[in-house]
């Protein structure tokens, strides 16, 4: 019964697809069928049913929602529809975070969850994506939400306006298939990457501190932050991120290689920085890849 309730859904959004889809032609003069952004919303409303089951039906016949038509090229619609279909986990709401946030929202990952119990504050302006003079003391973790479902209203997102620590970073993570290591402290970078381990869940590590930054991808059975930093009792809980301060370019760098990275996994394309260490200056102009 269910599965015919579902046939009939999916009946009824073709019908609607092929009554409101437009025929454009692309920058290599290709012909391709379109549907906008108010035509998927619109359908949505008539049918009961959410604005991302609409664009998936739509990319798997051929019709490009146009938020995604410049997506094509590098994707193909099955690969948007991947990318639709997916969750990914960012812990930390910050630098990084944030920006991996709308990198994330705006290439369609179809599920992200946000984790940070921090506040908006003054010294977040020069490089926080996600900050404002207007939200200034409101929870990062509902400034984040707000701002995905600005940009794309089909994604589902879910925040926890907490700090992660063994206890409830596997509830927070349980189910992602990235994981994001967006925070700023060395015990947490340890504790998600346990987490991680035990889930069998790839981390795609970022750090930045000053003009330098870093970023490796780790799957479970790779030895990753131990390779880095040492022995998480050994370390202090701060990096030199304290000491060189976080302007603004450093942490846009790696935010972007740490969406890459995402993309990368969850379509099984490329290579990865899987036990390997990018590590760039950018005042000195120096980028290494270290073999770990």
């Amino acid at each position: 019964m269910i599965e015919n309730i579902e046939n009939k859904k999916k009946e009824a959004i073709h019908r609607e697809l092929d009554k409101v889809r437009k025929e454009g032609t692309n920058f290599s003069g290709k012909k391709y069928y379109h549907i906008s952004l108010k035509e998927i919303k619109k359908i949505a409303r008539k049918l009961q049913t959410r604005s991302r089951e609409i664009e998936i039906l739509a990319l798997q016949n051929g019709v490009i929602p146009e938020r995604y038509h410049r997506n094509l090229g590098i994707l193909s619609p099955l690969e948007q529809v991947k990318m639709l279909q997916s969750k990914v986990a960012i812990i930390g709401a910050g630098g990084l975070g944030g920006t991996v946030l709308e990198l994330l929202a705006r290439i369609g990952i179809g599920k992200l969850i946000i984790a940070d119990q921090d506040i908006m504050v003054e010294s977040n302006l020069n490089r926080q994506l996600l900050s404002t003079e207007s939200n200034l003391g409101q929870s990062k973790i509902e400034v984040a939400v707000k701002r995905v479902k600005k940009i794309n209203s089909s994604i589902e997102i879910v925040g926890y306006s907490i700090s992660v620590d063994s206890d409830n970073v596997k509830r927070i993570i349980e189910g992602a298939e990235v994981v994001i290591d967006a925070l700023d402290n060395l015990p947490s970078r340890f504790v998600l990457q346990k987490a991680c381990r035990d889930l069998k869940i790839p981390l795609v590590h970022g750090a930045i501190a000053g003009f330098n930054g870093q970023l490796s991808t780790i799957f479970p059975e790779d030895k990753g932050l131990e390779l880095i930093y040492g022995r998480n009792k050994d370390l202090p809980e701060h990096g030199s991120e304290l000491e060189l301060g976080a302007p603004t370019i450093t942490p846009a760098m790696i935010a972007s290689w740490e969406a890459q990275e995402v993309i990368k996994i969850l379509l099984k394309r490329g290579k990865l920085f899987r036990n390997k260490l990018l590590y760039f200056d950018i005042e000195e102009g120096m980028i290494e890849i270290l073999n770990l």
